[in-house]
C-alpha cells in the first residue's frame, strides 16, 4: 500500500510484545477452568458472552495469520449489536466457534496465540515499523500491535466484569495496562477537540487516579494534540477520575462514572459526555 501522509508511529518491539504476550497469558489464566455456566455469562458488550469474547480474539489472531473469515449461518449484519464491517467479521467468528466447549476454546486460543508469538518474535524491525492498515488508520505494524494490546486488555476486563473477578492493584501494574493506556491517550486529542468540542486555546488535563494513575494533557491549537506539559500554564479544564473507570467509560463499557471537574466545567462536562470513542 502507499505510504500514509503522516509519519508512522515507531514503537519498541520488545516492549509492545511483552505487553501483548502478558495480556494473552492473563486471559488464559482467567478463563482456564471456567464452568459451562461461567462461559455463558453476559459481558458489558451487547450480545456477547465470555465465550464470544474469546472466540472473537481467536478470530482476530487467526485472521492476522491469513485465515479467511468463516461463513456465518445467518445475516450477522442484521444483528442489533453489529454496527460496521469489523463487527460483521467479528460476529462470523463468534458464531463459527459458538458450539465449541470452553476447554476446546482454550486449546484453540493457546494454539493460535502460540503461532502468533512465533511470527511476531521472528518479525524484522523493518517489517515491524512498516506502514500498514490498522484499526486507527494507516500506521506502523507496531502501532497495530499496540492496538491489539489495548483490545485484549479491554476484553480481559470485560470478562472480569462478567465473572465478578476485578483485577488486583498488582494485576493492573503490568505492561498491558500501560500500553493500553498509551494507546487510549493517543486518541485523546481527537476526543477532546473533535468529539468534545473543546475550543481553540483549551488546555485539558485528564488526571487518572488509582493504580493506573497518570495525567494525559491535550492542547487544542487548531487540532487537539498530546503534550508533555503546558509550558508553565495551568490547565483550562481538568478532568479527574479513577484510571480503570476512565478506560471503561472511554471504551463504551459504562455510560457514566464519577468525574471531578475543575476550570471551565461546561467544556469539561462536554468532553466527559463524549469520552466514548471506541467503535
Amino acid at each position: 500500500m502507499s505510504r500514509p501522509s503522516r509519519p508512522v508511529t515507531q514503537l519498541d518491539k520488545t516492549d509492545v510484545l511483552s505487553g501483548l504476550f502478558a495480556s494473552w497469558d492473563a486471559l488464559d489464566r482467567l478463563v482456564s477452568g471456567l464452568t459451562p455456566e461461567q462461559w455463558q455469562m453476559p459481558t458489558p458488550l451487547p450480545g456477547w458472552t465470555v465465550h464470544a469474547i474469546i472466540a472473537h480474539l481467536i478470530g482476530t489472531e487467526s485472521a492476522l495469520l491469513g485465515m479467511a473469515t468463516p461463513d456465518a449461518d445467518t445475516d450477522v449484519s442484521a444483528l442489533e449489536h453489529v454496527r460496521n464491517d469489523f463487527g460483521v467479521i467479528n460476529e462470523c467468528w463468534v458464531r463459527h466457534l459458538r458450539s465449541e466447549s470452553g476447554d476446546d476454546l482454550v486449546r484453540r486460543f493457546r494454539a493460535v496465540t502460540a503461532e502468533r508469538r512465533e511470527y511476531l518474535t521472528d518479525m524484522t524491525d523493518a517489517d515491524w515499523n512498516a506502514p500498514t492498515r490498522t484499526p486507527v488508520g494507516p500506521d506502523s505494524y507496531g502501532r497495530f500491535m499496540r492496538v491489539r494490546v489495548f483490545d485484549c486488555w479491554m476484553h480481559e476486563h470485560d470478562i472480569r466484569d462478567a465473572l465478578g473477578q476485578p483485577a488486583s492493584d498488582a494485576e493492573l501494574a503490568g505492561p498491558p495496562a500501560r500500553l493500553a493506556l498509551d494507546e487510549m491517550a493517543a486518541s485523546m486529542g481527537f476526543v477532546v477537540s473533535k468529539l468534545g468540542g473543546a475550543p481553540a486555546g483549551s488546555r485539558v488535563a485528564i488526571e487518572l487516579t488509582g493504580p493506573l494513575a497518570r495525567t494525559i494533557r491535550v492542547l487544542v491549537d487548531g487540532r487537539g494534540r498530546l503534550v508533555g506539559d503546558f509550558g508553565g500554564l495551568e490547565p483550562t479544564v481538568t478532568l479527574r477520575m479513577d484510571g480503570l473507570l476512565f478506560t471503561r467509560l472511554a471504551g463504551g463499557r459504562v455510560t457514566s462514572a464519577p468525574v471531578e471537574l475543575d476550570g471551565e466545567k461546561d467544556v469539561g462536562a462536554r468532553i466527559v459526555a463524549h469520552l466514548n470513542y471506541v467503535i
